[in-house]
């Protein structure tokens, strides 16, 4: 049964390339993000994506059985790639066969459409201004 579960990021939540990032807990705790950082440094070697200038965000999300890092970048002028990758409780595994992104990744992936749209698809492209607007909710 769906329930929310606890949605967090903050306008310098960002990697070294600037990747916006946000955590998502299915128990309502804080997210331990260290165990994400070495996954998503090897999932952003093993793209040929030019990430500081890329629009991109990542995803740590605590699920009720295992942990997800689900990397999201736009490209092709106006499509969102990602990749999935899953701690099995032995070892991250992307296998789009096996595992995605599931409804509560949705909500931060439908926001970054629309500031993907605002920012950089209408008007003036500011990459720096989509790095900084965010999914913030309220308590």
């Amino acid at each position: 049964m769906f329930k929310p579960r606890k949605t967090e990021s903050a306008p310098d939540w960002l990697d070294d390339d600037g990747i916006k990032l946000y955590t998502i807990s299915a128990t309502g705790q804080p997210v331990d993000t260290s165990p994400y950082y070495p996954r998503l440094a090897e999932v952003k070697v093993s793209k040929a994506v030019d990430w500081p200038e890329t629009p991109a965000f990542a995803i740590f999300h605590d699920g009720a059985g295992m942990k997800y890092l689900v990397l999201c970048w736009w490209g092709n002028d106006n499509e969102l790639f990602t990749s999935v990758s899953v701690h099995t409780g032995e070892e991250w595994v992307e296998d789009p066969s096996r595992f995605s992104f599931c409804l509560w990744d949705l909500e931060v992936i439908w926001y970054e459409r629309n500031a993907f749209v605002e920012t950089l698809y209408s008007g003036a492209p500011d990459i720096r201004q989509y790095q900084a607007s965010r999914l913030i909710q309220e308590s």
